[in-house]
């Protein structure tokens, strides 16, 4: 015991105060409400947990959980020798909380301490932005009258609350369902998906779980818009909630704390010979000369902001339809954000295999929206195209133009229509260029695009500028190249439905 406590003392030094909030939650059915909400360090957090015994020499069991809950995959490693991976199998193995932990009895069929309701919650509470926080206190004002008062409460202390008020328990979502639905039609899918889960189609709708569901809720949901808590039917006063509104407007910024961050996926197609020769209209498509170049910047940068690298070279229709589904189907419960960038040929609303076949844009981002990919559902999903959106060239002026690049080749690929991006929150789209227009791409130094982003990408996220910013500055570094004086110009255009600000940090 005299070795576990300097492990414990290090581990609790790297716990921040909203670590130490999650911690206490989880583990809400193990240790006294009265104790916990007397617990102002993680040091304290974890002697209570030994002095439970849930914590011994030879038992760690429940702390690595704990850690891979919240995410803390660094200290996992680091302080308890464990992986990502280890605990995922471990805590897939039936029985193992019985086993493992005296005092853990689940009834869950899992491996899982902490009970799958309680781990929702705490799953929810991450995805829930400062607006709909604010509605929640909103609507709970009655119930909850402290928790709408105090502007520091957060989604687990009105959890604790509707806890403490009889409102919320394991068999009884009803209300919590019933305010998702009002609030973010997205986080009551995520609980009826549980409940279906937990206790099956026909015993979930025999208990009525399923409130009903307003068409202005649903029109929403699919526009991607976010309900803003001072505003939606004139509820509240704006003279009594100004202060709150103001602070409600506040962008919040996307989660992104996971090592690694994501995966960063590239699709990148240069050898066309197949399509050249299996489809006659595609016998005069070149390859794309240049495009490693781009291939590589992204790597060398994504890499750097902690992303999991996975490039695929000089994919048929059907390898890019295998290797989407292969990273839609994978659990990204662990990552904060997926990244795809598309590197090919292409036409009106598609990209070409290899082989001369058709792969609709919108099929690829699509895969990726909440019900597609329910484990990014709430998370960024970022997409960069490198093709033309058309033929025509822009043209530019004088003072606009820059050296020149005389090997750049006009890149005729594809004229991507806006309507690619799914209407569903947290995408972003990239377009190499403005619709009905051509992109450019130097077979020695890369297209035009792919290098902006990376080099602006380099330099601006470890001053923790957003990606909108950065995404503007590339707009304006792009549209001063030209091929040479007075001639063709390229303007890139990203579209988004983006609910907080996008940072990708490097440390």
């Amino acid at each position: 015991m005299e070795l576990l406590r300097p492990r414990l003392l290090l581990l609790s030094e790297e716990l921040g105060q909203a670590e130490l909030a999650a911690l206490k939650f989880l583990s809400l059915e193990y240790l006294p409400l009265r104790k916990l909400e007397a617990i102002r360090n993680a040091q304290d957090f974890l002697e209570a947990l030994r002095e439970k015994g849930m914590i011994e020499a030879g038992n760690l069991s429940f702390l690595r959980e704990l850690l891979y809950r919240i995410g803390r995959i660094d200290l996992l490693v680091a302080q308890l020798g464990s992986s990502r991976e280890e605990m995922a199998r471990e805590l897939r193995v039936p029985g193992r909380a019985r086993r493992r932990v005296k005092l853990c009895q689940r009834r869950d069929k899992t491996g899982s301490c902490t009970s799958p309701s309680r781990y929702l919650l705490f799953q929810l509470s991450e995805d829930i932005t400062k607006d709909e926080l604010n509605y929640f206190k909103f609507l709970l004002g009655k119930e909850l009258p402290k928790c709408r008062q105090n502007p520091e409460a957060t989604m687990l202390n009105i959890f604790i609350d509707m806890e403490k008020k009889g409102i919320l328990a394991e068999d009884n979502l009803s209300t919590l369902k019933s305010l998702c639905a009002e609030i973010n039609i997205s986080l009551l899918k995520r609980i009826e998906e549980y409940e279906l889960n937990l206790f099956g189609k026909a015993k979930q709708q025999q208990k009525g779980l399923f409130p009903i569901v307003t068409l202005e809720v649903i029109h929403r949901y699919r526009t991607g818009l976010i309900i803003n808590a001072f505003q939606v039917k004139k509820r509240c006063s704006p003279q009594r909630n100004r202060g709150a509104a103001q602070e409600a407007r506040k962008l919040e910024v996307y989660k992104m704390t996971s090592r690694p961050r994501g995966v960063c996926l590239i699709l990148n197609n240069h050898n066309f010979a197949k399509a050249r020769e299996a489809v006659p209209e595609l016998r005069n498509m070149k390859n794309r000369d240049g495009t490693d170049v781009d291939a590589a910047a992204l790597i060398r940068v994504f890499s750097k902001l902690h992303f999991k690298m996975e490039e695929c070279k000089d994919l048929t229709a059907e390898e890019i339809r295998k290797t989407v589904n292969i990273y839609r189907r994978e659990d990204h419960k662990d990552r904060d954000c997926f990244v795809c960038c598309i590197l090919s040929h292409g036409k009106k609303g598609i990209i070409y295999g290899v082989d001369g076949q058709e792969v609709p844009i919108q099929e690829l981002t699509t895969s990726f929206t909440g019900q597609n990919c329910r484990s990014l559902a709430g998370k960024p999903k970022v997409f960069f195209v490198q093709a033309c959106q058309g033929e025509a060239c822009q043209q530019g002026v004088t003072i606009e133009t820059d050296s020149g690049e005389q090997d750049s080749s006009v890149e005729t690929d594809a004229r991507f229509q806006l309507d690619c991006i799914p209407a569903e929150a947290d995408f972003l789209l990239g377009m190499a260029t403005l619709q009905d227009y051509v992109s450019y791409r130097s077979p020695r130094q890369g297209t035009w695009y792919i290098q902006a982003l990376c080099q602006h990408l380099e330099s601006s996220c470890p001053r923790g500028e957003d990606i909108l910013t950065i995404l503007t500055a590339v707009n304006q570094e792009v549209s001063r190249k030209s091929c040479k004086p007075n001639a063709e110009k390229q303007m890139p255009q990203p579209s988004f439905t983006l609910r907080k600000k996008l940072i990708f940090p490097v440390y």
